[in-house]
C-alpha cells in the first residue's frame, strides 16, 4: 500500500503548487468559469419563475384546474404538462379514452404468424404517458389515498410494484376526467373505495 503524505508534506505540495508556473493563470480561468455558471444559473433560476407564473395564469382561466390542483401531490407544472399533452379533458368520454391517448391502452404484441402476450401499447403521446406516469408516483409519494391503496395492491394482493402504478395511473385518468367533465370536487373516500370514479 503506497503511504499518503503526512500533514507537512501534503503543505509542502500546495504551496509548491501554488507557485508552479502557470498557477496562477489556471485559477483565474476557473474563477472566470465558476462565475459564468453562476451568471447562467441565475438566469435559469428567472427564466423558470416566469414559466411558472404563466403556467399559473393558464390554469386560473381552466374552470377544472383549481379543483385538480386540490388534490395532493398534483403540482401546477404536471399538471399543466398533461394540459399541454391532452389538451381539454372534459372533451375526453372516460379515463380509457385519455389512456388510449397516451398509448396506455392494453393491446396484443403479435404478427402475422404468432400470437404474443398483452402489453402497453404505446401508440400515442409518450410525454403524456410520461406525465401521467409522474403525476402517479407523486401521488403515491404524498397522496394517503393513493399511498394506501399501492400498499394494499403490494402487500396483500401480491401485486409487483411497476404493475400497481399502472393500475393506479388507470385511476389518475378516471380522476381527472371524471372532474374535468362534472367539474366536481376530488373525494378521498371515492378514490378508496371498491369501484372507482367513474367518468
Amino acid at each position: 500500500m503506497k503511504r499518503q503524505p503526512g500533514p507537512k508534506k501534503a503543505q509542502l505540495l500546495i504551496d509548491l503548487a501554488k507557485s508552479s508556473i502557470g498557477t496562477g493563470q489556471a485559477l483565474d480561468a476557473y474563477k472566470f468559469h465558476l462565475e459564468q455558471l453562476l451568471e447562467e444559473y441565475d438566469l435559469s433560476v428567472k427564466q423558470l419563475e416566469r414559466v411558472e407564473q404563466q403556467v399559473k395564469e393558464i390554469l386560473s382561466k381552466i374552470p377544472y384546474a383549481k379543483k385538480l390542483l386540490m388534490i395532493k401531490g398534483i403540482s401546477e407544472i404536471s399538471l399543466a404538462g398533461i394540459l399541454g399533452e391532452a389538451g381539454d379533458l372534459s372533451g375526453f368520454s372516460h379515463g380509457n379514452s385519455l389512456l388510449r391517448h397516451a398509448g396506455l391502452h392494453l393491446a396484443e404484441a403479435s404478427s402475422g404468424k404468432w400470437k404474443g402476450q398483452i402489453v402497453i401499447s404505446k401508440r400515442g403521446r409518450s410525454r403524456l404517458r410520461r406525465f401521467l406516469y409522474l403525476v402517479t408516483m407523486s401521488l403515491v409519494m404524498n397522496n394517503p389515498e393513493f399511498k394506501a391503496i399501492h400498499s394494499h395492491n403490494v402487500k396483500v394482493k401480491k401485486i409487483k410494484k411497476m404493475k400497481s402504478i399502472m393500475k393506479l395511473i388507470g385511476k389518475v385518468a378516471r380522476i381527472f376526467i371524471g372532474i374535468a367533465r362534472r367539474n366536481e370536487s376530488y373525494c378521498p373516500n371515492k378514490v378508496q373505495a371498491t369501484f372507482p370514479l367513474a367518468a
